[in-house]
């Protein structure tokens, strides 16, 4: 599509407005809002660099940390004709697009999160082949909390009551808050998103949301679109929608579980399982990757120091890189599937991570795996909970190995790490200045 074509589209559409987006490091929207016309007419936007070296507190890394120009340089925001969609909540008819960003010499900017995960498509497709993706998504619905010195608690559903205990795939639980889901469904419908089976999850007010499978982009901008759709429509009901890894303490934490699969550009055919349905040697490098690189690449799929929370034993969340068929106590798990569909799961990522990242960040440690002809450990039967941790347990720890792994920064880009490395670095220094309400009530008076 060119300018005319959106002429076309805004005019069909009736279009007044227009909200450029641009995905941050956190997963953030960031952007700006114009009149159409304004748009058409040339108006295109600009951001300034600054907006991928912000903190999800509103801080930024030093200039040095970060190796970012000081004078604060602009970026051309670039629209991508694929993600124009309608704001299905808007007062006024609304356009909304995803756009990508350039300096003003044209280069890409490396450090935006749609470019990372372009890098690493890009080199499967100089080998031939094309990775093919399914996220599935969870999240809490949860009454609205406006002090944040207060807990969450479950929201009150048509019943007139809270749900109090585990609800793992009930009907009547998710038909508590049908209204919500049939307007989401219906945003979703409008915006041409790819949902397909909405769960009740084992939380209380924890959902699912399974997406088809597709090309990974166009999966993270829908996953990025599907977030902020989410909770403008639990706003609407009076609740909250929360992707927090986890929100609740005594509740499971919420994860992004990728499906992943890799196919021959030429011929379509799936690469990672022979005519009866075995896995192929370059399937168990791609695992062997992930099980070697995925550590390294631990602060993009755990972002937050609460996301470390989710990752505990006899949970549903792995604590460590053991695989297995049909295992869901295993890091990588690989579902019984016909040919076309073999694939491995990766269990690890949170849904607090941004989209674009996690799906670069897998989708780079099995290109390694492959690319290096790795080979994984055998398949784990059994719980792999009982085995050893093996993934880092907390921010900083990983962060340390991801500053360490020369293939992840060249893979990822350089600038790209030492960008994400140094925001995640001040989030993190900026958390150890809260004092916990655990410390205060047990140690302000027995130690």
């Amino acid at each position: 599509m060119n300018m005319n074509d959106f002429s076309v589209w805004f005019a069909e559409h009736g279009i007044t407005e227009v909200e450029c987006l641009v995905p941050d490091i956190t997963g953030i929207p960031r952007g700006k809002i114009m009149p159409a016309q304004k748009y058409l007419n040339g108006g295109q936007p600009r951001l300034p660099e600054c907006i991928f070296t912000q903190t999800v507190t509103g801080e930024y890394p030093e200039d040095e940390e970060t190796g970012s120009d000081p004078a604060i340089i602009d970026m051309r925001l670039a629209p991508d004709a694929n993600t124009l969609r309608l704001v299905p909540w808007a007062r006024e008819a609304t356009a909304q697009v995803i756009h990508d960003c350039q300096y003003m010499n044209g280069k890409m900017v490396p450090i935006a999160p749609r470019q990372v995960l372009r890098r690493v498509l890009e080199l499967y497709e100089s080998q031939g082949w094309r990775p093919v993706l399914a996220p599935e998504l969870e999240f809490f619905l949860v009454a609205r909390n406006t002090d944040p010195d207060y807990p969450l608690a479950s929201p009150v559903g048509r019943s007139g009551r809270q749900e109090s205990g585990r609800q793992s795939y009930s009907i009547d639980a998710v038909n508590e808050f049908d209204p919500l889901f049939e307007e989401m469904y219906d945003f979703c419908e409008v915006q041409k998103l790819d949902i397909d089976t909405l769960i009740h999850e084992e939380g209380a007010g924890q959902v699912e949301i399974n997406f088809l499978h597709g090309d990974p982009l166009h999966l993270a901008d829908q996953v990025f679109l599907f977030k902020r759709t989410v909770r403008e429509v639990a706003l609407r009901h009076d609740i909250y929608a929360t992707f927090m890894a986890k929100p609740i303490g005594s509740e499971p934490g919420s994860s992004m579980h990728l499906h992943q699969n890799v196919v021959d550009l030429g011929t379509g055919c799936n690469l990672f399982a022979t005519a009866d349905g075995q896995a192929n040697p370059i399937f168990l490098s791609f695992i062997a990757g992930l099980q070697k690189y995925l550590p390294a690449v631990m602060p993009i799929f755990a972002p937050n120091v609460n996301s470390y929370r989710r990752l505990t034993r006899h949970s549903n969340a792995p604590i460590n890189l053991q695989w297995g068929y049909d295992n869901r106590t295993c890091g990588l798990r690989l579902p019984h599937a016909e040919v076309e569909s073999v694939r491995v799961e990766n269990r690890v990522p949170g849904a607090d991570a941004n989209p674009y990242l996690a799906f670069a960040a897998s989708l780079a440690c099995g290109y390694l795996g492959m690319i290096e002809n790795l080979q994984p450990t055998p398949p784990y039967r059994g719980s792999a909970h009982e085995l050893p941790y093996t993934l880092p347990r907390e921010l900083s720890h990983a962060l340390e190995l991801m500053e360490e792994s020369k293939p992840v920064r060249d893979l990822l880009g350089d600038r790209f790490v030492q960008v994400f490395i140094a925001v995640k670095k001040l989030e993190y220094e900026t958390y150890l200045q809260v004092i916990s309400s655990w410390e205060r009530e047990h140690l302000l008076l027995n130690v």
